[in-house]
């Protein structure tokens, strides 16, 4: 859609076989590797950078510019902490399952608990499919060190919390941390946090 302006908001943006969602800038981290500060779109979308947050319904209507039938999930995860706007999310999700009968992914940082000042893993219940958390390491340090939350050291605790509460609200549950940022022991004591919890761990390529 087009702001005021005339100029291209970019809401909805694919990647390979996947239509993701990018409906707000907010985030509570400042991550030192994270992708929105060297670039400014993802797989030729169009700039992610909103001038402004796009209403539900604004959202809801560019889902018609899509041929739905293509893609394999819808995935929430643009330039900004989805659960930011969780209210805003869940309801789009009602309108996807109702309208697409998609398998709905939020990509998050897991600090929605702490954002909502709240349980908020209940609300996933019946919307989410798939709940992909950027584990970064197994030390709750150098978490604070990598993401620069601005809810401090209790962001890790927290992190793992949701976890692993969303487990029972969601048919998957992925912790993941990047190839290149951490040593084989590091990778091992991530994997024994998430077979402690019982979630999936997942080791992703790195991108630049």
């Amino acid at each position: 859609m087009k702001n005021e302006r005339g100029i291209k908001m970019v809401i909805l943006y694919e990647v390979h076989d996947n239509l993701y969602v990018n409906m707000t800038n907010k985030c509570p981290c400042a991550c030192t590797f994270c992708l929105r500060q060297t670039r400014d779109e993802m797989n030729h979308s169009g700039s992610l950078w909103l001038e402004r947050e796009p209403s539900v319904e604004e959202v809801k209507n560019e889902f018609s510019k899509f041929d739905m039938n293509k893609y394999k999930e819808v995935v929430f995860c643009g330039f900004g902490e989805p659960t930011e706007r969780l209210d805003d999310v869940l309801e789009v999700c009602r309108f996807i399952k109702d309208k697409y009968n998609k398998t709905i992914r939020i990509n998050t940082n897991g600090l929605a608990d702490l954002i909502h000042k709240k349980n908020t893993a209940p609300m996933f219940d019946g919307l989410i499919d798939i709940v992909s958390i950027s584990l970064n390491t197994p030390n709750k340090e150098r978490y604070l060190e990598l993401t620069r939350s601005k809810f401090g050291i209790e962001s890790f605790d927290a992190m793992i919390k949701f976890a692993e509460n969303v487990k029972h609200y969601v048919k998957e549950v992925v912790l993941s941390t990047v190839s290149t940022t951490l040593t084989e022991e590091e990778e091992k004591e991530c994997a024994d946090i998430c077979k402690k919890i019982g979630v999936t761990y997942r080791i992703r390529p790195f991108e630049d």
